[in-house]
């Protein structure tokens, strides 16, 4: 019965408000657009019966999904590696953190948006660039959690290792990566919903190369077809909560047992 409780008390406040948007998307739909409004925002029903259920659009679809899956996932791994290398380094030297930490804080504002053509006129508009515009978007919270957990190791733990004659080597990988592990996933599942909007953007913006989500959204406006353009976006979202869940399920099995903030009692 307890967990019963736990399980409704998780699924039953999401799915409430999802019942009310959509409540909210029919009225608006149906009763606030008018006739020459309607085509504006279709109601959710026909997002299925014009786009998801009609086989060549969810074929598109798919196919879209998948090129922009790898997109993410390339970036975000590349990600993963400049970020966790930074940290290390950064964590280990203090002149290292005062050079690197101010530039982590400037690739955070970069108006990505403005220079996504630039990146495309640079690199061409296939895997790379694509690849590139992720990494722009979702290498700083793989600098900064991991760079947070690796300082933030036990002072009591540092003591014990020096006093023990312990290398900085050997207190790394013993103390500071375990201690950081939380963190680190917490960095990775922002970063992969933060991937999946890069893949989608750069895709949208170059207007070429391979068809992933965001073109396909591009060629849904420019045809006025807002069903399946509407679908494209929900499978975008879906996507980008998938990583991020699955992030968020790996975390809690890696360091769900002993991490305080991963669930352990």
């Amino acid at each position: 019965m307890t967990r019963l409780r736990t399980t409704a008390g998780t699924v039953l406040p999401p799915l409430a408000v999802l019942l009310l948007v959509v409540g909210v998307w029919y009225v608006v739909s149906g009763s606030v657009l008018d006739e020459t409004e309607a085509f504006l925002l279709p109601p959710p029903h026909e997002l299925l019966s014009d786009a998801l259920l009609v086989p060549e659009i969810r074929s598109d679809i798919l196919a879209a999904t998948w090129v922009t899956t790898k997109t993410a996932l390339f970036g975000l791994g590349v990600s993963l590696v400049l970020g966790l290398a930074a940290a290390v380094a950064m964590s280990q030297a203090r002149w290292v953190e005062r050079s690197l930490y101010p530039w982590a804080v400037f690739l955070q504002t970069v108006p990505i948006l403005a220079i996504v053509p630039l990146i495309g006129f640079w690199f061409g508009y296939e895997m790379f660039a694509r690849v590139l515009v992720c990494v722009i978007i979702s290498l700083f919270p793989l600098i900064i959690n991991p760079l947070q957990g690796l300082l933030g190791a036990d002072r009591g733990l540092h003591d014990l290792f020096t006093l023990s004659g312990v290398s900085s080597f050997g207190r790394l990988l013993r103390l500071q990566i375990p201690a950081a592990l939380p963190d680190i996933f917490v960095g990775l599942q922002v970063a992969a919903g933060l991937s999946v909007v890069g893949a989608t953007v750069g895709d949208l913006f170059f207007g070429r190369g391979a068809i992933g989500l965001g073109l396909l959204m591009q060629r849904y406006s420019s045809r006025l077809q807002s069903a399946e353009l509407l679908a494209t976006v929900l499978v975008t979202c879906l996507l980008g909560l998938a990583v991020f869940w699955f992030f968020g399920a790996l975390g809690r099995r890696m360091v769900g047992s002993w991490s305080v903030a991963w669930g352990a009692k």
